[in-house]
């Protein structure tokens, strides 16, 4: 038996899952975010540690442990744990979508450095910025870093005593030499950092140590190894099965995610798609990225003092998009416009526009930013065929329809629900233990797929240059 442990930002999931890939239990528990300024978001790794803590004892309180040989970890990526000689956090994580950091980042990728050795852009969510602002504002705190560490390597830290990195998730950093898979010494320096305060880096299927005696006594686990792990939508990608070159996922989940596995290098940074290696050897991945997908429908949930269930009741068949266009762009958006500052808009509202037609424009926007980002992999060099659908909104079959229909490929949508970070954690755990490789991370049985509707598909295509146009006209505000 393996556990997975998937740490998101809202809630720790744990998986126990059998040699036969069968979930046998499941334990969640949640997180909370704090928000003390604009754009700033931040959790207090001590939260992940008792949250990860209650869920493998809550596991092991329910179920016959004594099979377990591994724990795999998954985690949302870029975060900045900050540690000192002693291994003490130095100050809350700044997380994935926080953006304080937008001077920063943008100083580092006008350094032609980081592009060519990354492939990819420098983002304000990413690591490296976040650290150089701590560099600028908080000095004091920078000069006792002895560790930096992403999320779930903090919890392997707490699982195993070991600072231990995997390529996908370091791949998010901007240090990371992402075609040599290993840490560039050149971007650390530019940085005012060196190799002695970066993690080792091992492959995700690699074991990274075992757990701790104390550790083990206490929850009264048997020896276990701990794997690499993965970064969220690299293990993502394992549990899908989504490993072979060409294969592909659509994550509609509170941000949005278009991956796409390679067997080769292929970074395009002018794209803004991020180019990461995979969680397997000799792999890479690629992803078009938006930054609010069912957030979108979720902050239009609470302006509206209405349900999402409520707002997209009763929408029935796929018709042709309304004149009404939403830009989703709540918090900025990724791919591929890379714009931290970019904020959304509702444009041609008339006294017919109510909140279901709303909801329709909300969901048609969020299609179309998927269809930027298909582009932008498309201008890599990168083809979808067919993708699984995946996340919360997967759960909308009018919502795959119209995504479908402007993607202009199948979304299969998986027999047994999701397939999400947790049971891809579990799966490289399996793989640490056994020594298996990537033939365990097979594709999950289809339950339906949604076709586009090619008689919609020109109205949708016209839909779509609407809203790029739109997105031009705001630009040039």
């Amino acid at each position: 038996m393996y556990i997975g442990l998937d740490l998101g930002t809202s809630p720790l999931k744990a998986i126990l899952m059998d040699d036969d890939q069968r979930v046998l239990a499941e334990h969640t528990v949640a997180l909370s975010v704090q928000r003390p300024h604009d754009g700033w978001s931040e959790q207090d790794p001590a939260s992940w540690e008792r949250a990860a803590i209650d869920a493998l004892r809550a596991i092991r309180q329910q179920n016959d442990c004594r099979g377990l040989r591994g724990i795999g970890l998954s985690g949302h990526m870029h975060g900045a744990v900050l540690l000192d000689k002693n291994g003490d956090v130095l100050r809350p994580c700044m997380l994935w979508n926080d953006t304080r950091s937008h001077a920063e980042a943008a100083e580092m990728d006008a350094d032609p450095r980081f592009r060519a050795v990354t492939g990819n852009i420098v983002f304000p969510g990413f690591t490296a910025p976040k650290v150089e602002w701590v560099r600028r504002h908080e000095p004091e705190i920078f000069d006792k870093i002895a560790m930096i560490l992403l999320p779930k390597d903090y919890l392997r830290y707490v699982l195993t005593g070991e600072y231990v990195a995997e390529m996908s998730d370091a791949a998010g950093t901007s240090w990371l030499d992402t075609g040599a898979r290993d840490w560039s010494d050149d971007l650390l320096a530019a940085c005012g950092l060196s190799r002695a305060q970066m993690p080792r880096l091992i492959e995700g299927s690699a074991p990274s140590g075992d757990l701790r005696d104390k550790l083990g006594i206490e929850l009264d686990l048997p020896m276990l190894v701990v794997a690499g792990g993965g970064g969220d939508n690299a293990a993502a990608a394992i549990g899908a099965g989504v490993v072979k070159d060409g294969s592909a996922f659509l994550s509609l989940g509170t941000s949005g995610v278009l991956f796409a596995a390679n067997d080769g290098y292929r970074p395009d940074p002018a794209t803004a798609v991020h180019t990461f290696c995979h969680a397997l050897p000799g792999t890479w991945h690629q992803m078009g990225v938006i930054l609010a997908a069912t957030d979108a429908l979720n902050w239009l949930s609470k302006l509206t003092g209405q349900s999402a269930a409520q707002l997209t009741h009763g929408l029935g068949d796929l018709r042709a998009p309304s004149r009404t266009l939403f830009l989703p762009y709540l918090g900025g958006e990724r791919t591929p416009h890379n714009d931290s500052a970019m904020r959304g808009q509702f444009l041609h509202l008339d006294h017919a526009t109510d909140a279901q037609a709303a909801a329709r424009a909300v969901m048609e926007g969020v299609s179309y930013a998927f269809a930027d980002c298909r582009d932008a992999l498309g201008a890599t060099g990168t083809r979808i065929d067919r993708a699984l659908a995946l996340g919360g909104g997967a759960r909308s079959g009018h919502w795959l329809d119209m995504l479908a229909t402007v993607l202009g490929f199948p979304l299969d949508v998986p027999e047994q629900g999701e397939f999400g970070a947790a049971l891809g954690a579990a799966r490289l755990g399996m793989m640490a233990a056994t020594g298996a490789g990537a033939e365990i991370a097979t594709q999950p049985p289809v339950a339906r797929s949604h076709e586009p509707d090619t008689a919609l598909a020109p109205a949708f295509a016209e839909g779509l240059a609407r809203y790029r146009a739109a997105y031009g006209a705001l630009k040039a505000l």
